[in-house]
């Protein structure tokens, strides 16, 4: 699931939304690059890494693997049934509208989707089609900290969620 030219996507668990409405300044999307972020339930603490232009072979390796590929997602265990059982939309919104803030696309506006809501269907199918490593853990902490110390691009998302 991700965004065609011109669009970018919101993900929500609500497929009843009109209207985004600017929430604490933004509304925020996110385009082609970021939208495996958001395959997740809304709530799911998750750790991403991915090849960027300054990664070692050795960091490679050691965090992602050898041969797996360039990207790789972690959550617990606890997280599992709902990521199976999620019901997740993705709404598309016009790309005109958003300017690029760090990763992440933000409208100051009210803004309508394109269409209605698109059902994101099965989330570990998605990660399998996208040649994304998904790695269960009992802890995220631990994997975490390897990656910010690490020379891989990564991202943090509901990480307060994350068991201490």
């Amino acid at each position: 699931m991700r965004p065609a030219a011109g669009e970018v996507l919101h993900f929500s668990e609500d497929p009843t939304i009109e209207v985004f409405r600017p929430q604490a300044t933004y509304v925020w999307a996110v385009g082609h690059d970021r939208a495996p972020d958001y395959w997740f339930p809304r709530q799911c603490p998750r750790a991403m890494a991915w090849l960027g232009p300054s990664t070692t072979p050795e960091d490679h390796a050691r965090i992602i693997g050898p041969g797996s590929g360039s990207r790789v997602h972690a959550v617990e265990y606890g997280w599992l049934e709902a990521m199976r059982t999620v019901e997740l939309y993705a709404y598309r919104l016009p790309a005109a509208q958003f300017s690029l803030h760090d990763a992440a696309f933000v409208a100051t506006t009210d803004v309508k989707p394109l269409g209605p809501p698109e059902r994101v269907g099965d989330l570990f199918e998605l990660h399998d089609e996208a040649g994304i490593q998904l790695r269960v853990l009992n802890r995220l902490h631990d994997f975490w900290a390897e990656v910010i110390t690490s020379t891989l691009e990564f991202s943090g998302i509901r990480l307060r969620n994350a068991r201490a």
